[in-house]
């Protein structure tokens, strides 16, 4: 409001002016206050905060906190060291309420997808950033994507945050544009009211269900994560984790693509999804075979990673990342 103090210094009204001429004025001066809430509005950053075993973390607003998934025992302690009262999962793997209560801190679970928030989970989300005790700490898994979305659409629902400001903490966060529901999400979260707010009837969980394929998917994040990281060690056990065996890993994603295809869940997808997942366990058995040769050469073992990440990139375009817009849509046409 710093603009707004400038142009009050100078605002001074005649000693004698019509009503009218007052009422001006004063539409004036309101029209100003609006200027420049949206000058303060344009110009807020989130906050970087920089916490042991906790990726990505931003402070949206003294009460609400987003970032990655908290790792290990030094990252709870953290959270609760500063204050933090309550940890909300957006993500799909079951919390860690054990280490959460040893610190007593509370977790609640309300995992949404990367092709935005449904309706329902914007409410759940700002009602449990209104009612619930704080500060609170909002999570996914590399705190990049969902839970920067869901805070700042928390935030904006609840009435602590503008919604001019949303956008702000996914370019600060880092948010890929891919994730277009998650923009959209954002660009359309509004003020609720208190009635509404009130109204909602949520019952905060300390773990949700998942549906089957979401939750194989999350298995094969894990590995996939595991995969990236001995790429990037030249696919040689790495020091801090000596017990992960490239090959073996290779192996378990080929697996975990096998076992999805024969998931009943797979048959209400469309075809095309089956048919990805059998040419993605393709790519991975090639890789197999390459981190099992003697002597494997580091440039043939990347480019057969650089073909399962390509698979897993198009599945996600495809599927996973669609919005939920368009989902119903498409729904609907059919």
């Amino acid at each position: 409001m710093k603009a707004m103090s400038r142009v009050l210094t100078g605002f001074r009204l005649p000693r004698r002016l019509c009503l009218s001429g007052v009422a001006a004025g004063l539409f004036t001066v309101l029209g100003l206050f609006e200027l420049c809430a949206g000058e303060d509005s344009a110009a807020w950053q989130p906050q970087r905060l920089a916490l042991p075993g906790l990726p990505n973390v931003l402070q949206l607003h003294p009460q609400v906190r987003s970032g990655g998934l908290p790792e290990g025992e030094a990252a709870f302690a953290a959270l609760a060291e500063r204050g933090v009262k309550t940890i909300i999962s957006v993500d799909g793997a079951q919390p860690n309420v054990t280490l959460a209560r040893k610190h007593g801190l509370r977790y609640v679970h309300l995992p949404h997808g990367y092709d935005g928030i449904p309706e329902e989970r914007v409410k759940e989300l700002a009602k449990a950033v209104r009612d619930l005790p704080g500060p609170i700490y909002i999570h996914c898994h590399h705190g990049r994507h969902r839970s920067p979305a869901a805070a700042a659409v928390a935030c904006v629902a609840a009435g602590l945050l503008e919604p001019a400001q949303a956008p702000a903490v996914l370019a600060a966060a880092g948010t890929s544009p891919h994730y277009r529901g998650l923009f959209h999400a954002t660009q359309t979260a509004r003020r609720l009211s208190d009635q509404t707010l009130a109204g909602i009837r949520a019952d905060f969980p300390e773990t949700a269900r998942i549906p089957p394929i979401a939750e194989a998917m999350i298995e094969i994040e894990h590995v996939y994560d595991r995969l990236v990281a001995l790429g990037a060690n030249r696919w040689k056990r790495l020091p801090a984790q000596p017990d992960l065996d490239p090959a073996h890993e290779a192996l378990l994603l080929k697996e975990h693509y096998r076992e999805l295809g024969r998931s009943p869940a797979l048959r209400q997808q469309p075809s095309a999804m089956s048919v990805l997942l059998r040419e993605a366990e393709r790519r991975a058995e090639a890789l197999v075979r390459l981190l099992r040769a003697p002597g494997g050469e580091a440039a043939a073992i990347d480019s057969a990673f650089s073909a399962v990440q390509a698979d897993c990139r198009t599945c996600h375009e495809r599927f996973r990342d669609v919005p939920l817009s368009e989902k119903r849509a498409a729904g609907s046409s059919r």
